[in-house]
């Protein structure tokens, strides 16, 4: 028998399916399967852990920000209007201690329903519950019992803290409404402006760690994986999930359709009742349809919109403003072949680069290659290490896929067999670069884009021997 196939057999008798099964599997096969258990508990502890942290840090950064903004705001206006700013200001300080206390004490003034379908918690919670019924793998041995249920409470205290993060983004809107409103009047367009951004990106940053818990990793994939395969699972999440009861949906209902009408029935029966209506039928109805949707505008007009102000900001947001250093890293590789001449054989430059995101339309980074050399041609084929190189590179978006690329680069176009051969950079070539990269919809299993890029060498004319001028490289990033 397989260890998958064991394991899940281990995971059907935790749900009841085969009782007795997990006393007669042997003690080692038992342990591969709890680590598989202990690793998704492990993976989802830690993960809620860390999210919920960030967000402790991020509003904590956001609140001190955005107290530091109105300050500067009422510092200007006091220069203009002394009183006014006094009035719009007095109670600044008492409301972020307040808004800083509450968060302190998880206040459940805080923690209110957002309406809003958390998939993750979902998902991790519904499981964990699942695995928390009567199971052998997830027995008191080293303390698995205490660590589930230690990683469902931190699932469910990372649901508040998105809920949390609603209530801190209504303060935050209300307390920016209340100042375009009081400010209205005074030139602080460029203050208010900034703190506008700055209500702005904290949702941003709220909705970022929203999305990365979409990203399950390894240790959540494979146990999720074997799970769904357990018809007890997903019974378990349509009863218990969070969907659950939201809708009054019977179980039967894609197979049981009696006594439902279908379209050409219904449609049927309202051209019998307009034949019965007369001739002007059709044109009543018409109008009855115009007078009934004038009536639901008007009652739509009497309340404001449910869209909030940070939802449309009214300035070009940064997406990579909220990203972390690493999370705007961009690694890559690049292949560029040179056909042999008289003075070099045939070559194939092997890169590794590393970019850091400036904007979505904006890169820079650096970079290394290793030049291979191939022989002559086809009947002279011989191996051989022809040079190593150092990169610097920045590319501009264009338009659509198109990037304007340059870059700089040492080049060491020798043969070489140790350090000490090329550790003079008199015997280094330079290389200026501009050109067009394209960025084409190819991807594989292990890179996200591909680029295409066409350069020329702009100090090709000064090196000796001369290279070639034009370089054509196929670039992948992952």
């Amino acid at each position: 028998m397989k260890i998958g196939q064991l394991i899940l057999l281990l995971l059907l008798c935790c749900a009841g399916m085969l009782p007795g099964f997990a006393q007669e599997v042997p003690d080692s096969n038992s342990h591969s399967a709890n680590k598989i258990t202990q690793q998704y508990i492990a993976s989802v502890d830690g993960k809620a852990a860390k999210v919920s942290a960030d967000i402790d840090k991020q509003t904590e950064k956001y609140l001190a920000k955005l107290e530091k903004q109105e300050a500067r705001l009422k510092k200007k206006l006091s220069k203009v209007d002394s009183l006014a700013a006094h009035n719009i200001f007095a109670d600044s300080k008492a409301q972020y201690d307040d808004i800083r206390h509450k968060i302190a004490n998880k206040s459940s003034q805080l923690i209110k329903n957002t309406g809003r379908y958390f998939p993750w918690a979902d998902s991790a919670g519904t499981s964990l519950q699942f695995l928390s019924g009567k199971n052998p793998l997830i027995s008191n041995v080293n303390g698995n019992a205490a660590k589930l249920q230690g990683a469902l409470s931190k699932v469910k205290e990372l649901e508040n803290q998105f809920k949390q993060a609603a209530s801190i983004k209504d303060f935050i809107r209300q307390r920016k409404e209340l100042l375009q409103q009081q400010l209205k009047n005074y030139n602080l367009g460029s203050e208010l402006k900034k703190y506008n951004q700055t209500a702005y990106y904290y949702t941003q940053q709220i909705n970022d760690y929203r999305h990365a818990l979409d990203d399950p990793d390894k240790a959540e994939k494979k146990a999720l994986a074997l799970l769904r395969k357990i018809p007890a699972f997903e019974k378990f999440m349509h009863d218990h999930g969070a969907l659950a009861g939201l809708f009054d949906v019977p179980e039967d209902y894609a197979t049981n359709m009696t006594g439902l009408q279908t379209r050409d029935q219904v449609q049927a029966a309202i051209q019998d009742r307009l034949q019965s209506m007369g001739p002007n039928a059709q044109a009543s109805m018409q109008q009855g349809i115009s007078d009934a949707q004038s009536q639901l505008s008007k009652l739509r007009n009497q309340f404001p919109s449910s869209g909030s102000t940070e939802d449309m900001p009214d300035f070009k947001p940064k997406e990579q403003k909220t990203k972390t250093f690493l999370q705007r890293l961009e690694y890559g590789t690049n292949v560029q072949t040179v056909r042999s001449n008289y003075y070099f054989p045939s070559t194939t430059d092997f890169a590794l680069s590393v970019g850091y995101k400036l904007g979505d339309k904006n890169i820079v980074g650096i970079g290394a290659s290793y030049k291979m050399g191939w022989g002559k041609d086809i009947q002279h084929i011989a191996l051989s290490a022809q040079g190593i190189g150092f990169r610097s590179f920045a590319d501009i978006k264009l338009k659509g896929s198109f990037f304007v690329s340059g870059g700089f680069e040492y080049n060491y176009q020798q043969p070489f067999g140790s350090i000490e051969q090329i550790k003079y950079l008199n015997a280094w070539q330079q290389s200026g670069l501009i050109g067009i990269s394209k960025i084409i919809s190819l991807k594989t299993k292990f890179f996200k884009k591909t680029k295409l890029q066409v350069l020329w060498d702009m100090l090709s004319y000064q090196q000796v021997p001369k290279s070639q001028a034009i370089k054509f490289r196929v670039g992948y990033s992952f």
